[in-house]
């Protein structure tokens, strides 16, 4: 198995795929960080569930993916936007609106991680993480 460099970037891309495979469920391996990304996208409605299954250096994220009534994927588009190389943080006041509101941002803050609309709302900046619409 290879060493991955943005095992964030690697969840999201899985994410994406398996909507356009149109594959109900998907497996990442485990790390906190994709556990919350989960969290928000379940939370947010564009994921069922997602579940941790196994434990120690087997554990994995297993998602179960949403659809509309036709077959579609409901998440149209991912975009990771801090990366390794180049981390983008930014003030409560500089988060982005996605899709005039029909998507959301995922930041990571002090106060842990969060969508964009609560950390403004809290008036609390951090890394910005992803795009998801």
């Amino acid at each position: 198995m290879a060493v991955l460099s943005d095992p964030i970037a690697d969840f999201l891309t899985r994410l994406k795929n398996a909507g356009y495979a149109r594959n109900e469920f998907f497996t990442v391996p485990f790390s906190g960080i994709k556990a919350e990304i989960a969290r928000i996208l379940q939370e947010e409605g564009y994921i069922w569930s997602f579940e941790v299954v196994g434990e120690g250096k087997d554990k994995a994220i297993k998602v179960k993916n949403k659809f509309t009534a036709n077959g579609k994927t409901i998440i149209t588009d991912v975009k990771r936007c801090s990366k390794p190389g180049r981390r983008q943080y930014v003030h409560s006041t500089d988060i982005p609106t996605v899709m005039n509101g029909l998507g959301i941002s995922i930041v990571s803050t002090s106060h842990g991680m969060m969508t964009g609309a609560k950390a403004r709302k809290q008036q609390i900046g951090g890394e910005l993480i992803a795009l998801v619409w």
